[in-house]
């Protein structure tokens, strides 16, 4: 079979620490990044704008949310106020201090998120579960009203929705679809890596012991009120540059209205579906709550034509999701990251399979 370990032998910790111990993930990535970065040549232009860029900022997003309820356990439904803030700070400061280039914007809006995300995660310290959502809850709302109260935010236009500059990264204008993929691609992927890294050293482990048994974490050394407020802000961090690319990238304006509670319910569900406490899972989700919507409309046309009601296709999405989040708490609990594991875990003792 394709995918076994004969022949590879691992002679020091680190050959057998490495992210792909297995030579068979490593040409996989490979194949897959070449694919990425090779789809634009055969898609439309429409496809890079309302499929491929928002599923990468999905998964940013998704990502982020994953480090603080997947791997830190710290349960929250707070993630677009965070990308809200992400996407306002860097829009400001690209705006009012046009000479700062525009990646630095996007940094700082990371960090203005982090700064906000750690404030708002004091009350993890008392509290955790279903009263730490409430609360992460009530920073939704009180971000939106900020945006939407407070002109400064928004250069007191009328309708409180703004259009984000033009983006220009060293002298490159990213006015194409193509350039704007790319830009959002390489964003991604150098994050989705440091996430990577981070969840397999000394912070991720803490991470998960928290999330395992925060008092046998405390017993054995771990500071809680340090390691839960970095988990914030790493993960408000992750969500704040997401955000950001999100207002810059592909709404192209800046609205209080695109940061609501449903938006924050949306990247939830894609790590419920793909995968707590995964970093694939976090891909895996929200190529699936952004595609299945898509594929049920086009299947509903094949079948029905048009004579089916937009309002009754968009409640037979609603049912399709609600549907399939119960089938993964019940069937599969770690979502589709787990049922991949378990393929390959087939695949490597075949045919030998338990």
């Amino acid at each position: 079979m394709f995918y076994r370990e004969t022949g590879q032998f691992k002679t020091s910790y680190a050959a057998d620490r490495a992210i792909f111990p297995i030579r068979q993930d490593l040409y996989g990535m490979g194949i897959l990044l070449l694919l990425a970065l090779t789809v634009p040549f055969f898609v439309k232009e429409y496809w890079l704008s309302a499929i491929l860029i928002p599923f990468l900022v999905f998964s940013l997003a998704a990502l982020g949310l994953n480090i603080l309820t997947g791997y830190a356990g710290q349960l929250s439904l707070g993630a677009s106020a965070f990308m809200a803030v992400g996407a306002y700070t860097a829009w400001n400061i690209s705006t009012r201090l046009p000479q700062v280039p525009l990646l630095v914007s996007f940094i700082a809006g990371g960090i203005t998120a982090a700064a906000y995300g750690m404030f708002i995660g004091i009350p993890s310290l008392r509290i955790k579960g279903f009263y730490l959502a409430v609360t992460s809850l009530a920073a939704v709302f009180l971000t939106e009203w900020i945006f939407t109260h407070i002109g400064w935010f928004y250069n007191y236009e009328l309708s409180a929705t703004i259009s984000t500059p033009e983006m220009v990264i060293a002298g490159i204008k990213f006015d194409t679809p193509i350039r704007r993929y790319y830009l959002t691609l390489i964003i991604v992927c150098l994050m989705a890596l440091a996430a990577k890294n981070m969840m397999r050293c000394t912070i991720g482990r803490e991470f998960m012991a928290i999330r395992d048994m925060d008092v046998a974490a405390e017993v054995i050394g771990i500071r809680m009120l340090r390691t839960k407020l970095v988990a914030f802000g790493i993960s408000s961090f992750y969500l704040g540059v997401a955000g950001a690319l999100y207002a810059f990238v592909y709404l192209r304006s800046v609205s209080a209205a695109s940061f609501d509670l449903s938006e924050s319910l949306h990247i939830l569900f894609m790590i419920i579906v793909g995968g707590v406490g995964s970093i694939l899972g976090s891909f895996l989700g929200a190529a699936f709550i952004l595609l299945m919507p898509i594929f049920l409309n086009l299947g509903a046309h094949a079948v029905l034509g048009n004579s089916i009601d937009p309002q009754n296709l968009a409640t037979l999405e609603l049912m399709v999701f609600g549907g399939l989040i119960i089938f993964f708490l019940i069937a599969e609990p770690h979502g589709m990251a787990r049922l991949w594991q378990i393929i390959k875990e087939k695949l490597r003792i075949w045919p030998f399979p338990h």
